[in-house]
C-alpha cells in the first residue's frame, strides 16, 4: 500500500481556483488494474457545494459571463476544444489509473471531445427565437431562448469526461454555469478537465468541481436552492432518488440511467460482422457501458453455429494492463461492482443458465498483474428473458444469449423489459432493419454496428432509462428556457378590465 505523504492530491475547483476542502479531510483513490491507491481527492461537504453554487451563480448572474453575447461564449467554447486536444493524452492517462478501462478506449473517447466543445461552440449563436403572426390586433410577439442558471452536473465512474461533455458543452453554449459533481472513484482526470476551461478564458465560477460522496455532495447539490436543473447520469435507483429530490424545488432534470439493451441477431445476419458486433456491445467496456448489448437474441436457424463462433473468439480475448494498447479486457472498476457482477453469474445459474465461457474470478493470473478486479469475460446460455439476469443491470462483461424463432418474438423479447436505452439489430434486409428498428422502444438502434455515438445524434433512453436527450440539436433545447415577448403598437389602452 502507498504511503499516503507521497501520494498527489486533489483539491476541489470553485470559482477559477483550488479549493481545499474546509474539513482537512480526503479520501483515496485506487487504480483497479494495481489496486493500489495512487491520490487523495478533497471529501468536500456542504460548506464546498454551498461556495461552488453561489460562485456558479454569481457568475451567472453577473458579468462578464451574463454580458457575453453567443458569439463570444462559442470563442470560448472552441478554445477549450484546442485545449482538451492538446491535453487529450494526459486526460486518458489520468481515466485509466482511476477506472481501469482501456487506454485505447480512453484515448479514443478523449481525443474525440474536442468536437463536443467545437460542434457546441459553432452552435451557440444559432439559437434563434420566432415571430409569431399574432391574432390580437396592434400587437408585436417574438420568443426568445435563455439559458436556465445553474445546472449541476453529476456523472458516473464509467466515462467520466466524455459523459461530462455530453452535458457540459451544451449548457455552456446554451449560457448556464455548471457545477460538477463527479464520482467517488473517478474524480481526478475532472479535476484537471476544469483546469482547461480557465486557461481558456472562461470566467471565474462558470465552471465549478465538488468532489466527494453522494449523500454529503450529491444529495446538498441537487437539493440546492440556487441550482435550476440537474442534469444525471447513472444507475436507475439513484437517478429515481435523484428525479423526487429534483421535484421538490420543481427543477429541470435530464437523466441517462440504466440499460439491458437487446442485441438482435437475424439468420440472415452476416455471421462474422454479428460476432463482432456481440462482442463489442458487451466485452469492449467490460461491460461497464449503460449502452451494453447484455442480452443477446440470436435467432434459430444460425443459433448453434452463431454461439460456437462466438464463443470462441470472445475465449481469445486478452485480459490485462489497460494501460497495454494489445490489452481487449481490463479490470472492473470498483470492488462493490466486482462483487455485483460475480453475485449475478451465481444468480443466473441458481436459475438455470449454463455458462458457456468464464464465470469465474480472474484475479491471480500472471496477465491480471496485481489487480483484485478482473473477471474472465462471461458468456451464458440456456437464458430466458424473465430470469434477473435477463432483467436486471448487471454492469460487467456478462452476456445473456436468448434463442428466438420469428421475427415477432424477437421485438416482444426486445421490449419485454422494464429499460429501453439502446438495442441493435443485425440483419442484411433493408426491409427488416426498418420495421424492426421502428418497433424496438429504445432510445438509440444500430443496425448492423454498436456502441456508435456522435456530437451531432441525439441520445437517451425510453421508459425507466430515463428522461431527455442529450447530444445534437435537440440536447441545447434541454438547457434553455423560452420566453414571450408581447408588444403593444396600439395608440390608446383598451379597456383594462377585460383580458385582451
Amino acid at each position: 500500500m502507498n504511503d499516503a505523504r507521497d501520494l498527489p492530491r486533489f483539491d476541489a475547483y470553485i470559482n477559477g481556483a483550488k479549493v481545499a476542502p474546509g474539513s482537512g479531510e480526503y479520501f483515496e483513490t485506487v487504480n483497479p488494474y494495481t489496486s493500489k491507491i495512487w491520490a487523495e481527492v478533497a471529501r468536500c461537504g456542504p460548506a464546498e457545494v454551498d461556495a461552488a453554487v453561489d460562485a456558479a451563480h454569481a457568475a451567472f448572474m453577473s458579468a462578464p459571463w451574463a454580458d457575453m453575447s453567443a458569439t463570444q461564449r462559442g470563442h470560448l467554447l472552441r478554445r477549450v476544444g484546442d485545449l482538451i486536444a492538446a491535453h487529450a493524452e494526459e486526460l486518458a492517462a489520468m481515466e485509466v489509473r482511476d477506472n481501469g478501462k482501456l487506454i485505447s478506449e480512453m484515448g479514443a473517447q478523449c481525443a474525440y471531445l474536442p468536437q463536443w466543445y467545437y460542434y457546441f461552440g459553432g452552435l451557440a449563436d444559432k439559437i434563434e427565437g420566432a415571430v409569431i403572426p399574432i391574432d390580437k390586433p396592434e400587437t408585436f410577439n417574438f420568443t426568445r431562448h435563455e439559458p436556465l442558471g445553474v445546472v449541476a452536473a453529476i456523472t458516473p465512474w464509467n466515462s467520466p469526461l466524455l459523459l461530462l461533455s455530453f452535458k457540459l458543452a451544451p449548457a455552456l453554449a446554451a449560457g448556464n454555469t455548471v457545477v460538477i459533481k463527479p464520482s467517488e472513484f473517478t474524480s481526478t482526470s475532472t479535476l484537471r478537465f476544469a483546469e482547461l476551461f480557465t486557461e481558456a478564458g472562461f470566467p471565474p465560477g462558470v465552471v465549478n468541481v465538488v468532489t466527494g460522496f453522494g449523500a454529503e455532495v450529491g444529495a446538498r447539490l441537487v437539493e440546492h436552492p440556487k441550482v435550476a436543473m440537474v442534469a444525471f447520469t447513472g444507475g436507475s435507483e439513484s437517478g429515481a432518488r435523484v428525479y423526487q429530490a429534483a421535484a421538490k424545488g420543481l427543477k429541470r432534470c435530464t437523466l441517462e440511467l440504466g440499460g439491458k439493451s437487446p442485441n438482435i441477431v437475424f439468420d440472415d445476419a452476416v455471421l462474422e460482422d454479428a460476432v463482432k458486433g456481440a462482442i463489442s456491445g458487451i466485452f469492449a467496456a467490460t461491460g461497464q457501458t449503460c449502452i451494453a448489448g447484455s442480452r443477446l437474441l440470436v435467432q434459430s436457424g444460425i443459433y448453434d453455429r452463431f454461439v460456437n463462433a462466438l464463443v470462441e473468439f470472445a475465449a481469445s480475448a486478452r485480459m490485462g494492463d489497460p494501460m497495454d494498447r494489445a490489452t481487449q479486457v481490463g479490470p472492473v472498476t470498483t470492488p462493490p461492482q466486482y462483487e455485483k457482477v460475480l453475485s449475478y453469474i451465481r444468480i443466473a445459474e441458481a436459475e438455470g443458465a449454463r455458462v458457456l465461457l468464464g464465470g469465474k474470478p480472474a484475479k491471480g493470473r500472471p496477465e491480471c498483474g496485481t489487480s483484485e478486479y478482473f473477471v474472465e469475460p462471461t458468456i451464458l446460455g440456456g437464458v430466458r428473458n424473465d430470469m434477473r439476469i435477463a432483467q436486471e443491470e448487471v454492469f460487467g462483461p456478462v452476456l445473456s444469449i436468448i434463442r428466438f424463432d420469428t421475427e415477432d418474438e424477437a421485438i416482444a423479447i426486445a421490449n419485454d423489459i422494464a429499460f429501453g436505452l439502446a438495442a441493435g439489430v443485425w440483419t442484411q434486409s433493408i426491409k427488416r432493419a426498418l420495421k424492426v428498428s421502428r418497433a424496438v422502444r429504445a432510445g438509440t438502434v444500430w443496425v448492423n454496428t454498436y456502441r456508435a455515438i456522435s456530437y451531432m445524434s441525439p441520445f437517451g433512453g425510453y421508459k425507466q432509462s430515463g428522461l431527455g436527450r442529450e447530444n445534437g440539436l435537440e440536447s441545447i433545447r434541454e438547457f434553455l428556457q423560452t420566453k414571450s415577448v408581447w408588444i403593444s403598437t396600439a395608440d390608446d389602452v383598451p379597456n383594462p378590465f377585460v383580458m385582451r
